[in-house]
């Protein structure tokens, strides 16, 4: 379990940084943004506490808040969707007991499992972060056009990092 918070710990600073100097700038089309960081939030164990989850969730999104001037909205977002990835989690999940000891994964969880995790997580946190980016000027289509863009985008590229890191030591169920 050591080995896994480790390895979080590492990847959390380096998707901000990548995030806030790399993928805010993406915007293919007009459309769709990458929001790469949340891997790092998807692939925190399932059983960890609720508190050590908001905690790491909201800083996660503070420290992008402040490298992206963005006043909160990535904080709130992230706290949400810690919130909301256990519940997700277990509507795909088989058992929870076992489930739950491990950091979701492809190698874990297997690719039709974890890309519906993904999916419907990534699709939450799309939705949120243009919902609350878009208050003031509220068109639906084009609101709706940029979260399904830029959920397809964020899913393939979170499925495609997490198959480069796939390591020969997890276990599948």
């Amino acid at each position: 379990m050591n080995r896994i918070y480790t390895t979080i710990i590492i990847w959390i600073p380096i998707l901000i940084i990548l995030q806030a100097l790399v993928f805010n700038h993406i915007c293919l089309f007009g459309y769709a943004v990458p929001f790469v960081f949340i891997y790092a939030l998807l692939r925190l164990p399932l059983n960890m506490t609720k508190e050590r989850a908001f905690t790491i969730g909201f800083l996660t999104g503070l420290a992008l808040d402040i490298f992206s001037d963005t006043l909160g909205l990535n904080a709130l977002c992230c706290t949400i969707l810690m919130a909301l990835r256990r519940p997700v989690a277990r509507l795909y999940l088989p058992r929870d007991e076992e489930l739950l000891e491990i950091a979701p994964g492809i190698k874990t969880y297997g690719l039709a499992t974890f890309a519906k995790y993904t999916l419907t997580t990534t699709l939450i946190f799309c939705t949120l972060t243009f919902l609350i980016e878009s208050l003031d000027s509220l068109v639906i289509y084009i609101m709706c056009f940029k979260i399904l863009a830029s959920t397809l985008l964020t899913f393939a590229l979170i499925l495609g990092l997490d198959s480069l890191t796939i390591g020969k030591s997890e276990k599948r169920l």
